[in-house]
């Protein structure tokens, strides 16, 4: 087998999402919820919010279930547990008849000082991070060769590829590069029944930036082209992009979205 190919068809239809199945770990809250809105929003996609501490996901899938007449159902699950996330995705393909499109977008941070990390303040992070980010793939792709296709898409980060200051999140960088890195890899040997690609946004305004101090987020504005932070929202139509056959050639990329952030 060679990397799929759709027909050729009107720009409009190679974006149309119909009928397809997707499920977001970390899709109740932050990206990961926008990415929920934009794939239930993509032509009445069915999608799955992949959850762990939330109290509001089922509320928030019945919300989204309304809004755009679709299937949507929330799923507890913990991402680092491999066993627990092959349940998980394994009982979406069951409740919704297939599945599509995973989007790996489940994420922790911390900021301690390279010297000062414990052994476990390291492992909760590449638990979830980069453990959990492979887990999921891996338990989505097990489906996707039986079915002979499917779409993996991973949320990485601009701290794959740059050094974030002033805050030392040696922990968090090096496992976004992981991400990165594991995504390439699994694009090659996945090839024949998925493509597997990376989006990697620079600062989003959401809750897990909200713990950072003030001064913190003033040195971020004078080092991002764009002058501000982007809204969850801003990154909705990277995701349908590559949820969608208008990026059918594309595998192995990391799409940066960064306001100009990387570039000087």
């Amino acid at each position: 087998m060679v990397l799929h190919q759709p027909e050729n068809k009107h720009v409009f239809k190679a974006f149309d999402l119909s009928g397809r199945v997707a499920a977001i770990t970390g899709g109740a809250r932050g990206i990961g919820l926008e990415v929920s809105r934009a794939l239930a929003e993509a032509a009445n996609e069915q999608v799955a919010l992949i959850y762990n501490t939330s109290k509001t996901a089922s509320d928030t899938a019945a919300s989204i279930a309304s809004e755009n007449n679709v299937k949507a159902a929330a799923y507890k699950s913990d991402v680092g547990n491999q066993e627990d996330i092959e349940k998980a995705v394994q009982q979406i393909a069951t409740d919704f008849g297939r599945l599509d499109i995973i989007v790996v977008n489940s994420g922790i941070t911390s900021s301690i000082a390279a010297e000062d990390y414990s052994a476990e303040q390291w492992r909760d992070i590449m638990k979830v991070n980069l453990d959990g980010a492979f887990y999921t793939a891996q338990a989505a792709a097990r489906i996707f060769k039986k079915q002979g296709y499917g779409n993996v898409i991973f949320t990485a980060s601009v701290s794959a590829t740059l050094v974030n200051i002033p805050q030392k999140q040696a922990a968090y960088n090096a496992s976004k590069a992981g991400v990165v890195q594991m995504a390439k890899c699994l694009s090659v040997e996945w090839v024949d029944f998925c493509r597997v690609n990376c989006i990697s946004p620079g600062f989003i305004a959401t809750d897990i930036l909200d713990i950072h101090p003030q001064e913190w987020k003033e040195k971020w504005f004078d080092m991002i082209p764009a002058k501000r932070m982007a809204q969850s929202y801003e990154l909705k139509g990277a995701y349908v992009f590559c949820a969608s056959d208008a990026s059918s050639y594309m595998t192995g990329a990391d799409l940066v979205i960064d306001g100009g952030y990387t570039l000087p």
